[in-house]
């Protein structure tokens, strides 16, 4: 038997259809969201980043299609479950019964009925009110188990920035919906808002849903928030789960679409980067690290550690059932090494040059000493998400002189991408959460030895990477071998269809005491 998994990236999506008894991938594809990729909806300069759900409907057909003419004949009608995973917060306005209102006639090219992308930052003014309310004691904080912040790139600062901002938007609104708990629902054929089966995960990093407040906030926070909040919460489930947990059946008209078996098993969604941890065969005590245009920072908790603050939340089954799973990571880390290569490349139409431009700075960089001649930089391109979320924070470069060349300065940006990392791992030290080992994953991590051998170093760190280039995917795939009953529980699926690792990285105990006196100076 198989399982498809998906997984719904920043600018693609990826199906890998999965043997449920090892792991063996049999098909793969991956495809770009036309739309995104076209760069529709966006305004870059305003941090303002939104998504088609065509464009997400569209993938799913093509990658599901591709990926099974790939796998062997007949895999189709084996195919016995479906997990998926999302980016995350990335929700959307829709109707009553569930639609969002992007594919409604009236609201098909309006940036504001589409999918807010979770590095969308437009709603500044409604996370700090979130914050203000739930820090001056006139209401529970409930920001306690999400680090004591409400990040503008989560549900209800989103969800209030698009009511205050677009009025005709707003008169159509019924509820909002998270990407990763529309799209099960879209393929078990019930997207209505109020029984949707929600994802633990999602709720409990990025929507305050906690079951010491019986779920989401309270209407009169929430309302106090954004008067156009008010009942909002009413329109919602209130019940969360976790993903190795049917959201349904697959309905028989995408069943049909799809050219896979009516009823089979759909899991409830997850966040992608959560998911990857649980593919990279995470278990207790275990800390992963997704490493791509930002990073996750994600650590199976052993036990109920203490609440601490700054993180993005620390969430009982977020990621392992029955587990406490806490969230860190950086708002930028690829794409502060792409924002530098398009920097060099502007005014150059050669593609070709382009993406062979930061391979010659790695192999140029890494022959400079630590600290590339006084050349230093602060990695906050994107805000700072961990620790203590602020959006409005800006990275820097210092240091520079005439004498400073191209290679210099992407050495200081790596470096310092590496200290952000280090700035977690010491607030998760701090209140007692400790690993001498990290799983790595993405794409970074598969690519750049440079890289991830700075990382070791500047984290005192063995780094395991997963030997799987689909890890997401392949979690989503595992959490459908449990809900199919392919698979007893979750462990065992990782037993069973783990990928193994690809590479270790060891700290090298000279550099890393370099690295020490240069991190100081970072944290100044």
């Amino acid at each position: 038997m198989f399982s498809i998994g998906l997984d719904y990236g920043s600018d693609s999506a990826r199906a890998v259809i999965v043997d449920t008894k090892n792991g063996q991938v049999v098909g793969t594809a991956v495809a770009a969201y036309p739309r995104w990729a076209e760069g529709k909806y966006c305004e870059p300069t305003a941090q303002q980043f939104r998504q088609h759900p065509q464009d997400y409907i569209d993938v799913l057909i093509e990658t599901v299609s591709n990926a099974l003419k790939q796998a062997p004949a007949g895999a189709a009608e084996q195919i016995c479950g479906i997990g998926i995973d999302t980016t995350g917060s990335t929700p959307v306005a829709v109707t009553e019964d569930g639609t969002p209102l992007g594919l409604t006639p009236a609201f098909t090219e309006n940036p504001n009925a589409l999918f807010v992308l979770w590095k969308d930052h437009t709603a500044h003014a409604e996370s700090d009110r979130i914050n203000e309310l739930a820090h001056n004691g006139t209401y529970t904080d409930y920001t306690a188990y999400s680090g004591g912040i409400h990040s503008p790139e989560w549900f209800w600062a989103k969800a209030a920035h698009i009511l205050n901002t677009d009025s005709a938007v707003r008169e159509a609104t019924f509820s909002f919906v998270e990407h990763c708990d529309w799209l099960p629902a879209v393929l078990c054929g019930n997207t209505n808002p109020l029984t949707i089966k929600l994802s633990r995960c999602t709720s409990g990093h990025k929507a305050l849903w906690h079951s010491d407040w019986d779920g989401a906030p309270s209407d009169a926070f929430l309302t106090d928030v954004c008067p156009h909040l008010a009942g909002m919460r009413n329109r919602m489930s209130q019940e969360t789960h976790t993903s190795d947990t049917p959201a349904g059946t697959l309905c028989e008209t995408w069943a049909q679409q799809l050219g896979l078996p009516i009823g089979i098993p759909v899991c409830v969604g997850m966040l992608d980067a959560h998911m990857g941890a649980v593919g990279a065969s995470a278990q207790a005590g275990s800390w992963c690290k997704v490493i791509g245009t930002s990073t996750c920072d994600m650590v199976v908790a052993e036990g109920q550690p203490d609440i601490i603050p700054g993180i993005c939340g620390q969430v009982d089954g977020s990621i392992i059932p029955d587990a406490v799973g806490l969230e860190a990571g950086q708002a930028a880390f690829g794409d502060i090494f792409a924002w530098f290569q398009t920097l060099l490349s502007w005014g150059c139409s050669d593609r070709e040059r382009q993406s062979a431009l930061l391979g010659k700075l790695s192999q140029a960089a890494e022959k400079l000493p630590i600290g590339a001649h006084g050349v230093a930089a602060v990695d906050w391109f994107n805000g700072r998400r961990s620790p203590d979320v602020d959006p409005s924070a800006r990275g820097a470069l210092s240091g520079l002189q005439l004498g400073s060349d191209a290679p210099a300065v992407f050495r200081a940006l790596v470096e310092s991408a590496a200290f952000g990392s280090r700035a977690i791992q010491e607030r998760f030290a701090a209140h007692g959460v400790h690993s001498n080992r990290i799983i790595a994953l993405g794409g970074i991590a598969q690519k750049s030895p440079f890289i991830m051998q700075i990382l070791a170093d500047v984290l005192r760190c063995q780094i395991a990477v997963s030997d799987s280039d689909q890890t997401c995917a392949l979690g989503a795939a595992m959490f459908a071998a449990v809900a199919s009953k392919q698979q007893d529980n979750l462990q065992a699926a990782q037993e069973q269809m783990g990928a193994g690792i690809a590479a270790n990285y060891y700290p090298q105990e000279e550099n890393s005491q370099q690295y020490d006196v240069l991190y100081q100076h970072y944290c100044r």
